[in-house]
């Protein structure tokens, strides 16, 4: 007679429950990138700027990219941003390939590029004036609802009053956050900054941290932030992407544990400063490497 075979119990510490493949509940990334790489040239003058890339970044999550000059940073950027297209691999964007359905983004860069002949208040509303669905109601809601707007932005941004003034008044750090309400006044999903305060002093730099974390708390949109400050990044990210040299590609994805809001003082506690340190030696190790 043919042995019946034997039904597992408690005892035997065995799990039954077949595993739960939950792929299809998480949310779609806001960003992702996929075996991504960026060849620059041909032939002998090729250049291979990225390495193979894999990153998804998910809504509302604030990554900041660090590395050597040169890995690749901004590269990841203009790709995101759909200004370059990849050699190989492709790029997502709002769960569709870049540039195949718009997505609103703001982008603020080291210089803040106000246009002269315009007020601040008129620089902070270009947005409006080119991105729908804000465009077709410019003219008549730029005296109303859209200075109300732009003024609520400077405000915030410590600005209040300074509406009338032109770039030309204005210091360095006043027009960095002039350009932070610009990228923000068209309430974009995606957020690109690309070292926003890489040319300011120290001080004015960790003013403009406090100022861009209560921004993103506010509005909470998905940024991307390339820096070579480590303590900014753990300031202000939720995440840290760390990059090898030429050709760059992510070699380790740090969360950032610190509760919000974080002030300057936490900088200076042993648990940030151990994290930078981390940051600092894989970026160090990854220089030798190359």
């Amino acid at each position: 007679m043919k042995p019946m075979a034997r039904i597992a119990s408690a005892e035997d510490n065995v799990s039954l429950e077949a595993p739960v493949d939950d792929s299809a509940l998480r949310p779609t990334p806001v960003i992702q990138l996929e075996k991504v790489t960026i060849t620059y040239g041909r032939g002998e003058n090729a250049v291979r700027a990225l390495s193979e890339t894999t990153l998804d970044i998910a809504k509302g999550d604030f990554v900041a990219l660090v590395g050597p000059s040169g890995c690749g940073k901004s590269t990841i950027l203009k790709l995101v941003s759909n200004l370059i297209r990849p050699s190989t691999g492709h790029i997502f964007v709002g769960g569709r390939e870049a540039g195949a359905e718009k997505v609103g983004i703001g982008m603020a860069f080291q210089n803040p590029t106000m246009l002269p002949w315009l007020t601040i208040r008129d620089n902070i509303m270009l947005p409006l004036k080119i991105v729908e669905p804000y465009r077709s109601s410019y003219a008549a809601k730029k005296k109303t609802e859209y200075r109300d707007k732009a003024e609520a932005l400077l405000e915030k941004v410590g600005l209040k009053g300074f509406g009338d003034k032109f770039p030309w008044q204005l210091s360095g750090g006043m027009l960095q956050r002039s350009n932070l309400c610009r990228a923000l006044i068209h309430e974009p999903a995606l957020l690109l900054l690309d070292e926003p305060f890489g040319a300011l002093d120290q001080f004015t730099r960790e003013e403009l941290w406090d100022i861009l974390q209560k921004l993103w708390m506010d509005h909470r949109p998905t940024v991307l932030l390339v820096t070579h400050d480590l303590r900014e990044s753990a300031y202000l990210a939720t995440r840290i992407c760390v990059m090898s040299a030429r050709p760059g590609r992510v070699i380790a994805d740090e969360q950032v544990p610190f509760a919000r809001p974080r002030t300057l003082d936490m900088t200076y506690e042993p648990a940030f400063v151990t994290l930078t340190q981390k940051l600092r030696s894989l970026i160090v190790d990854a220089r030798a490497a190359a």
